[in-house]
C-alpha cells in the first residue's frame, strides 16, 4: 500500500481536509505514518506499543466522519484508557495492564475520527521531567539524540518533532507538555482546570489531557473536539481573531528554581521584544508575596498523593508490590504518600488556594504572563536521574517508615526538583492554561520554548496571541537532524 510523501507539507487539520476532500485516503495516511515511525524510531526509542494491524483494519472499516477523520495518531502510554491497548504507564508494575474499557477523553478523540496506532514513552507514572523509563530505556531528541526529549510526554513531543505525524497525544500535570514541547521546537498547550475531561488522581485536580503539535490551529481545533465546558467561540475560530493590545508581564525571576541559563533568560526577552513589535504592552512584572519554598512542597506532596492513588484506589490491578516493581523516585513518592498525614495534604491544599489566589490577583492587571518556559535547554540523557546515594537514601527512609524524617526529606527534595522547570508545575498548581510556544533556537540548534499563562478560562487569550506568534515567527518548516521526511 502506498503512502503519502508530502504527508509532512499539512498539519492533521490539513490531512482531515485532504482526506475530506478525497485527495488522499486514511490508508495512505497511516501507512505513511508507520513507514516514518518505523524509520526514525530506531534512533529515538520513543514508541513502546503498536497497535499497526487494529489501525489498518479501523481504515479499512471506515473512521467516524469527525473533524479529524482519517488522520493517524499517537497516544501516551500514561493517562486516559483506551481499550484493548496496554496502559503500563512506563512502569514494571503495570506491564501486563490492558483495560477494557475508553475513558472520556479518549472516547471523544476517537469519535472525531483520528486512527490511533501506537502509544509513546513516558518516565513512569509521568513523574520526571525527562523519559527515561526503565521499562523501556531512554526517549531520544530528535534535534540531539544525546539530549532528552522533555517528558513525561518525551515519546509524543519525540515523534512529533521527527515528522512522524503532526501532532501526538500528551498530558501535563507539573508541565508535562510544556517541557517536551519546549525541548523539541513544538507547540503545546496546558488546558485550564476542569476544561477537558479528567482521568486520574483527585488530589490537587491538577492534571490535563491535550497534544502535543507542530501547529497551533491542530492543538486549538483539539481542544474543541474534547473540551467539557464550551466556550462561546471555537477555539479554532479563535486562532483566526486579532489577539488585541494584551498587558503581558515579563517574569525575570526563577520562582521555583535557583537560576535561568543565559540563553533562556535572552529568549525570553527577544519573545517579549516580538511581542512589543507585535503591538503589545510589556513590562517586567511577577506575582507578589508568593511563598515559592512553600508552593513547590505543596506540588511535590500533591505528586505523592497521586502515586499513592495510582497504587491503591485505583489500582486496577491490586497485585503485591515486588522489588524492582517500582523506580527509586515512584517508590520515594509512594513512601511519601504513605506517612503524610490528613494535615499534610490539608497545608498543602491550602497552599493551593493561597498560591491560587496571589496569582489571580496579578491577572487582574496583566492579561499573560511571559517567561521561559524551563531554566535551561535540553539535557543530556541520564543528567538528572537519581544518583545513587541519593536513591540509598530512599530505600533507607522507606525502610525506617519515620514520619519526621520523611517529611524532612520531601521538603529537601521540594527545593531542588523544580530546578530545571521553575514555573511549570505553578500553573498546574492555580489551574491557569498555559503554553509553551517554540520561538528561540540556540547557536548549538537546540529548542527553547517560551511559556506563555493566562487568567483562568483564558485558553482563548492564548490561541490567539499563540497564532498571531506562529504567523510572525513560524517554526513548521524547522526539521530536526533527525526527521522522517518522505
Amino acid at each position: 500500500m502506498s503512502g503519502f510523501p508530502d504527508y509532512d507539507k499539512y498539519d492533521a487539520v490539513g490531512l482531515a481536509n485532504l482526506v475530506r476532500a478525497k485527495q488522499v485516503s486514511a490508508i495512505e495516511l497511516l501507512e505513511e505514518a508507520i513507514a516514518r515511525v518505523q524509520r526514525v524510531n530506531p534512533q529515538l526509542n520513543a514508541l513502546v506499543c503498536e497497535r499497526f494491524e487494529q489501525a489498518r483494519a479501523d481504515a479499512k472499516a471506515g473512521l467516524p466522519d469527525g473533524l479529524f477523520s482519517g488522520v493517524p495518531l499517537l497516544v501516551k502510554d500514561l493517562g486516559p484508557r483506551l481499550a484493548g491497548v496496554p496502559l503500563t504507564r512506563g512502569s514494571r508494575y503495570f506491564r501486563d495492564y490492558v483495560p477494557q474499557e475508553n475513558d472520556q477523553f479518549f472516547a471523544r478523540v476517537k469519535g472525531a475520527g483520528f486512527n490511533i496506532f501506537g502509544k509513546t514513552s513516558t518516565p513512569e507514572f509521568g513523574l520526571l521531567p525527562f523519559t527515561e523509563p526503565r521499562l523501556f530505556g531512554p526517549c531520544r531528541n530528535p534535534w540531539d539524540p544525546q539530549r532528552t526529549p522533555g517528558g513525561s510526554s518525551g515519546g509524543s513531543a519525540a515523534l512529533t518533532a521527527a515528522g512522524a505525524v503532526p501532532m501526538a497525544h500528551g498530558n501535563d500535570m507539573g508541565g508535562s507538555i510544556r517541557i517536551p514541547a519546549s525541548c523539541t521546537g513544538l507547540f503545546g498547550l496546558k488546558p485550564g482546570r476542569g476544561r477537558v475531561p479528567r482521568a486520574g488522581s483527585p488530589a490537587g485536580d491538577m492534571n490535563a489531557d491535550l497534544a502535543i503539535s507542530r501547529s497551533v490551529r491542530d492543538s486549538a481545533a483539539l481542544l474543541d473536539v474534547v473540551a467539557q465546558l464550551k466556550p462561546e467561540r471555537s477555539y479554532r475560530e479563535e486562532t483566526r481573531r486579532d489577539p488585541g493590545r494584551l498587558r503581558i508581564a515579563l517574569v525575570t525571576g526563577t520562582m521555583l528554581g535557583k537560576a535561568i541559563d543565559p540563553s533562556c533568560r535572552a529568549a525570553a526577552e527577544e519573545a517579549a521584544k516580538l511581542c512589543e513589535r507585535l503591538g503589545h504592552s510589556v513590562e517586567i512584572a511577577e506575582p507578589c508575596e508568593v511563598d515559592y519554598r512553600a508552593a513547590a512542597l505543596a506540588v511535590l506532596l500533591l505528586f505523592a498523593c497521586n502515586v499513592g492513588w495510582t497504587m491503591r484506589e485505583g489500582n486496577p490491578l491490586k497485585k503485591k508490590l515486588r522489588a524492582g516493581d517500582l523506580e527509586p523516585a515512584t517508590w520515594a513518592m509512594l513512601v511519601i504518600a504513605q506517612v503524610i498525614s490528613a494535615d499534610d495534604l490539608t497545608a498543602a491544599l491550602q497552599t493551593q488556594v493561597d498560591v491560587s489566589e496571589r496569582f489571580d490577583a496579578f491577572m487582574e492587571r496583566y492579561d499573560v504572563m511571559l517567561m521561559p518556559t524551563l531554566a535551561a535547554p535540553p539535557v543530556r540523557i541520564g543528567e538528572l536521574a537519581l544518583k545513587k546515594s541519593e536513591t540509598a537514601q530512599i530505600e533507607i527512609l522507606g525502610r525506617l517508615r519515620s514520619g519526621p524524617l520523611i517529611r524532612k526529606a520531601a521538603q529537601t527534595i521540594a527545593e531542588s526538583l523544580f530546578d530545571w522547570l521553575p514555573s511549570t508545575p505553578l500553573f498546574n498548581l492555580t489551574g491557569q492554561p498555559a503554553m509553551s510556544v517554540p520561538l528561540y533556537w540556540t547557536q548549538d540548534d537546540l529548542p527553547i520554548g517560551l511559556q506563555f499563562a493566562a487568567r483562568a478560562g483564558g485558553e482563548d487569550v492564548l490561541y490567539r496571541l499563540a497564532a498571531q506568534l506562529e504567523a510572525a515567527q513560524p517554526w513548521f518548516t524547522r526539521r530536526p537532524p533527525i526527521f522522517a521526511g518522505g
